[in-house]
């Protein structure tokens, strides 16, 4: 069925279908290579009405007709692609609303760089962005519940959205807010596709009340399945809860109001380095004690990578010059000289308004650790606490710029497990990879126990796209075993779809079904993510390059 030219006369938008195009919209940021039909840039929430509503009409005639939308295409999971159509909301709906006291009201398209030199420049941000916070786009970053370095402290996207705009199934743009029990008494007495929302919602939540909350995950972050938990709290029922981190599966965003804070004034790092992982548990909850705005981590494969590349980092860092840079790593270098580079790097940033109290600070934590008798360094200035953050945010895009015949393949990127259980946790997760004889670094934010693990792959081997499933099958075991998420941030995409019976059994999964089924009955958003994904499809669809 060839829609293409149907859709170039329903909307004011451009719709594209040549060669380079398809193939552009069929890869991101995963293993992953599905070839749309058509790429759709809409200019507006008219036009994905109007194309909601061609699906709908048109769905019988041609049942795998469906729409992912997609922002910066920098999803690890396989989330903004699809076989059919793609919406490109980055073009035309992009850009700042208006902003308020603690607030502001953007569009999808919008990208989060952009976003934040704005933001600063009023003397407020958002403190969930990415690690990828200069190649997102806040489309993907809603719809993946993104978090990153800040989130200890302040908290996933799910707390900052306040309200959202959206396209539901019925090709009907409407506002999503917070209810109270009259509001939402009101909207189930609605005679519309809204209000019969509202009403199967709210009784699927009531009749199955034990079973949610046994199902909420244990740990500080989650972007796995649908937050059913998260929907009624303190008498208040909100969809938002859900909305984010349902990757689009259940609707199309077309607006965001996003709370904001003041970001704090000062701040200084204590840097640990880890010889071995023994202790990292206690390490772990004697620096929480501190209330620390930032707990991250990266191996010693990280480390090395950053070192063997330093113009990169240096440009990333937009350092002053060179020289610096490379200065700045003496105490890294003469560490490797005296025994070797550490297991793993930790960085505890403190941050108020006050140089002497986080000094005091900074000095009291880096003596309460000194029983665990490993090398710190207090950092002096921003520019070098920015040398550590960068590693770790720049690290798969060293990886995947730098190593020749092989490709960073996201597949096991994004576990987490309280973080009591890292010291037994994380010589398991190495066991299994180097028992796979995989290249890989390790990554992550030590504080939620999250770690982000990018193997190192030759995906012209075939051989390597068959040992993905059982690598995955294992660390998801090893992470279930743990009482973890298979996901805290990067959500489920095709990648981890097909796993969540494995985190929640088959009975929450039904529900999650049951969600999609009311929300998109013709299964119109995004098939093949949250629920009914397949290890074959993403057996079928791992691109050997």
């Amino acid at each position: 069925m060839d829609y293409s030219h149907a859709l170039k006369l329903l909307i004011s938008g451009q719709v594209a279908d040549d060669e380079a195009t398809l193939t552009k919209y069929s890869r991101d940021a995963s293993l992953f290579k599905v070839v749309p039909k058509c790429v759709v840039f809409p200019k507006s929430a008219n036009d994905i009405g109007k194309i909601v509503s061609y699906v709908a009409e048109h769905k019988q005639e041609d049942p795998a007709l469906s729409i992912t939308a997609r922002a910066a295409g920098s999803c690890m999971a396989g989330g903004s692609l699809n076989e059919s159509i793609i919406l490109d909301i980055t073009k035309h709906m992009a850009g700042i609303k208006s902003w308020s006291e603690n607030s502001a009201v953007v569009l999808p398209g919008t990208m989060y760089r952009d976003f934040e030199k704005e933001s600063l420049a009023r003397g407020l941000f958002l403190p969930c962005f990415p690690a990828s916070k200069n190649l997102c786009a806040f489309g993907g970053m809603i719809g993946n519940n993104c978090a990153g370095e800040k989130t200890l402290r302040y908290g996933k996207m799910e707390k900052y959205v306040r309200k959202l705009k959206m396209v539901f199934a019925d090709g009907v743009e409407r506002e999503i807010k917070p209810l109270s029990r009259d509001e939402l008494e009101a909207k189930k007495g609605q005679n519309d596709f809204e209000g019969k929302i509202y009403r199967k919602l709210d009784d699927l939540l009531t009749q199955n009340t034990d079973l949610i909350e046994k199902a909420r995950p244990n740990v500080s972050k989650n972007s796995a399945g649908y937050y059913l938990w998260n929907i009624k709290q303190n008498g208040v029922f909100d969809l938002n809860k859900l909305i984010v981190g349902s990757q689009g599966t259940l609707g199309i965003v077309t607006e965001a109001e996003i709370g904001l804070v003041k970001p704090a004034v000062k701040s200084k790092m204590l840097v640990i380095f880890l010889k071995h992982l023994n202790s990292l548990g206690e390490i772990v909850n004697e620096i929480l004690k501190e209330n620390p705005e930032t707990l991250e981590s990266y191996d010693d494969n990280t480390l090395k990578f950053a070192i063997r590349f330093l113009p990169d980092l240096a440009r990333a860092m937009r350092a002053r010059n060179f020289i610096w840079m490379t200065i700045s790593f003496i105490p890294e270098v003469l560490m490797s000289l005296r025994g070797g580079l550490p297991k793993l790097v930790m960085l505890a940033e403190f941050t108020g308004d006050n140089d002497e109290e986080l000094k005091r600070k900074t000095q009291r934590m880096r003596q309460s650790l000194k029983k665990f008798h490993f090398a710190m360094r207090i950092t002096h200035s921003i520019l070098e606490e920015e040398k550590y953050l960068t590693i770790r945010r720049e690290s798969f895009n060293l990886l995947r710029k730098h190593v020749r015949g092989k490709r960073t393949a996201p597949f096991i990127d994004d576990v987490v497990v309280r973080p009591e259980f890292l010291p037994e946790f994380l010589p398991k997760l190495r066991a299994i990879l180097d028992k796979h004889k995989l290249l890989y670094t390790i990554a992550g934010h030590a504080g939620n126990g999250n770690f982000h693990v990018i193997p190192l792959m030759d995906m012209h081997d075939k051989r390597n796209k068959e040992i993905i499933l059982p690598i995955s099958k294992e660390v998801y075991s090893l992470v279930h075993q743990y009482g973890g998420s298979i996901t805290a941030e990067h959500n489920d995409g095709i990648i981890r779809t097909p796993f969540l019976p494995m985190m929640y059994g088959e009975e929450v999964v039904k529900l999650f079904e049951k969600v999609k089924k009311i929300f998109d009955p013709q299964n119109i958003f995004n098939p093949g993510k949250k629920v009914n994904g397949s290890f074959e499809y993403l057996e079928n669809h791992v691109a050997v390059e």
